[in-house]
């Protein structure tokens, strides 16, 4: 088969190679995927280059948690039943074999292929995964938000986005910052009710504000991608008892950022760290089960920042890389 590759960290434009592998098959427990659309995340890069500090998985690495297709073949212990459906993958390169998804086939442990609903195709699929269970871990780990009032930092990107989508199908008030006209726009047509260039004066105030015009009266629950710079408005913004997500910072490994512990220890502000891959099973069975329900409801949809090639792999890294790009970068198989 075709496989994206890489055999060193490093540059993706150095060490990344596409070329013909062996073909995997289905082992016990595991189905065999044929791939048609893969996503890269920012993590998948980090890897990649080294720039997370952990080790490769195996001697040969084919990179990207994330992507879409049709089982075509099924291990020991797996329903035959299961052959011909339409799933999404997952946390390919960490489960199993911990081969990724930029190549013809994937072979992966069966829990973590999840039937995709009819209403969404191969490339929606593709920009799950990483962002959609990180934005419902974000959004939910403290319990309902029906009737509350949800800040989601970075309302344009791939979790922020569907972090805006989760929360108003979960019945919150959201409001959403963003740095240009462009990304408020995308913020907006998720369905973000009042979004704010985070770029203006005044940012604080304005969120108060609209936080004031809310049901629950201001903001309850915040969604954070920034926690370094947005740590300090976080706890002059929240309410009492409130909680920020905290899933992003900066790009420097080794920041220390300054804490206002009177401010939040002043208004028993809980930071709730959430990182995907370190997920109990019970809260990502329940975020996988939330993200099918709301798909089928129509309450989903992704925004894909560009598409290539398998040829062009390398390239698509390097175009992702260690940030992220506001969207998904989606790899045609």
């Amino acid at each position: 088969m075709r496989a994206g590759f890489y055999e060193r960290l490093g540059d993706p434009l150095e060490t990344v190679r596409v070329g013909e592998i062996e073909t995997p098959h289905a082992g016990p427990g595991e189905v065999r995927v044929k791939m048609h659309v893969s996503g890269i995340n920012p993590s998948d890069v980090k890897r990649s280059t080294g720039w997370s500090g952990a080790p490769m998985a195996n001697a040969r690495v084919t990179p990207n948690n994330d992507g879409a297709g049709v089982i075509d073949e099924v291990g020991e212990g797996v329903s035959p039943a299961r052959i011909g459906e339409r799933v999404w993958v997952y946390e390919a390169t960490l489960v199993g074999r911990r081969q990724g998804t930029a190549a013809e086939f994937c072979v992966i442990p069966a829990a973590y292929a999840i039937n995709l609903p009819a209403n969404a195709d191969f490339s929606f699929g593709a920009t799950l995964g990483v962002p959609a269970i990180t934005a419902h871990r974000c959004v939910f780990a403290d319990g309902p938000v029906r009737g509350l009032t949800v800040l989601v930092a970075g309302g344009a990107g791939s979790v922020g986005r569907y972090g805006v989508q989760l929360a108003k199908w979960g019945g919150a008030r959201v409001i959403a910052t963003a740095g240009s006209p462009e990304q408020m726009a995308i913020a907006k047509a998720a369905g973000a009710d009042e979004v704010l260039n985070y770029r203006e004066p005044d940012l604080a105030g304005r969120i108060r504000a609209a936080g004031a015009l809310t049901h629950s009266g201001g903001v309850d629950r915040v969604v954070e991608v920034h926690f370094r710079d947005n740590v300090a408005l976080d706890a002059e913004i929240l309410k009492t008892n409130g909680s920020v997500s905290i899933y992003g910072s900066s790009m420097d490994r080794n920041e220390q950022p300054v804490v206002p512990v009177r401010g939040l220890l002043g208004k028993a502000i809980n930071l709730r760290w959430v990182m995907v891959y370190a997920l109990a099973p019970g809260p990502r069975a329940q975020a996988i089960a939330d993200i099918s329900q709301a798909i089928t409801d129509g309450a989903l949809s992704p925004v894909v920042a560009a598409r290539y090639a398998l040829s062009e792999l390398p390239q698509a890294m390097v175009k992702v890389g260690v940030g992220g790009v506001g969207g998904k970068i989606l790899i045609d198989i």
